[in-house]
């Protein structure tokens, strides 16, 4: 049996997170963790959940804390403590402005569950994953994020409506940064088996139209509703699953590479890797020439953009090796 605690519990994505996970078999308790002062929210979605798993026939124990030191003897612990970006806040500052939050977080982790494997949320989430890593001091498979996992499960989608095929006869992976410079390997795409460039239709694809929806969902649906919730509550609840039933799936998740793609690496990034018990392990792949260009870029940008935060943060503490 295993134990989740979802650190910054208190948002619409941890709520929807919680129940989402607490329906994966080998799963005994969630742990819920929020902030000083959020006690009788942190109270009162716990009984909601309870209520929950009575009524579904739930046999999974739900607790909550403000204290982090009791995510010692989790399996995973699912992080999305952050504030959201403010209208016109440059992406750097809002890195930053999470990262403080993030590494104090990190550490203790590291210090009372070195066992454990850590799930960052947190945007942008390719920047936290190595600040989380550094932090930790944990190995890279323990520490991955979200990365660009229902990125491509956007794009899964899109292509399976222009086909009019079911979702899970399409294959397709977005690689790289979660934001602008994701990067399509429809190289790698295939339907029912069949590459997609093989197929006429292909032709027709409007792919710069899919792109950009893909890129603009998240904002769409913020602005529509005023929050992204299920997607990204099931995207983890997967992930979540994919851990603790040790499936041995390729996703596409953040997560620190060396040499795995044309030896571009020496950064936390969306890259595929064999998720299972032990974490996560990227998976040397090779792609086209255009793709290698793109990925390269979008490498550049998220390594300039985390060497940033964590001279940053390193500024303004004293001077130690926190080597991944």
């Amino acid at each position: 049996m295993a134990k989740v605690t979802i650190v910054g519990a208190t948002g619409n994505v941890g709520m929807f997170a919680a129940h989402a996970i607490s329906a994966i078999p080998h799963l005994d308790e969630i742990l819920l963790h929020g902030r000083e002062g959020r006690e009788a929210l942190l109270n009162g979605i716990t009984q909601d959940l309870k209520d929950s798993f009575a009524a579904r026939g739930t046999d999974v124990r739900v607790r909550w804390t403000t204290n982090l030191l009791d995510v010692a003897g989790s399996d995973i612990v699912v992080v999305l403590a952050g504030v959201p970006r403010k209208a016109g806040q440059d992406r750097l500052d809002l890195a930053l402005e999470n990262a403080r939050i993030v590494a104090p977080i990190a550490e203790t982790i590291g210090k009372v569950a070195p066992d454990t494997k850590i799930f960052m949320v947190t945007n942008p989430v390719d920047v936290m994953t190595s600040v989380a890593l550094r932090y930790s001091r944990m190995k890279p498979n323990q520490v991955f994020g979200l990365g660009t996992h229902l990125d491509s499960m956007r794009l899964k989608s899109l292509i399976a409506q222009y086909f009019h095929v079911h979702v899970s006869e399409v294959h397709t992976r977005i690689i790289g940064e979660h934001g602008d410079s994701l990067v399509p390997l429809w190289s790698a795409t295939t339907i029912g088996g069949i590459k997609i460039s093989n197929l006429p239709e292909f032709s027709h694809l409007p792919v710069k139209e899919f792109i950009e929806s893909v890129k603009c969902s998240g904002h769409q649906i913020i602005k529509d509703k005023g929050s992204t919730v299920y997607g990204p509550g099931e995207a983890i609840s997967t992930l979540v699953r994919t851990i603790l039933s040790d499936e041995n799936r390729i996703l596409t998740v953040s997560a620190y590479i060396h040499k795995e793609v044309h030896s571009i690496g020496n950064v936390c990034i969306g890259v595929p890797a064999r998720v299972n018990r032990d974490g996560v392990f990227p998976i040397t792949i090779r792609l086209d020439e255009a793709e290698v260009i793109a990925f390269r870029e979008s490498v550049e940008k998220i390594r300039a953009s985390t060497d940033a935060v964590i001279r940053a943060l390193e500024s303004a503490e004293p001077k130690t090796s926190k080597e991944p």
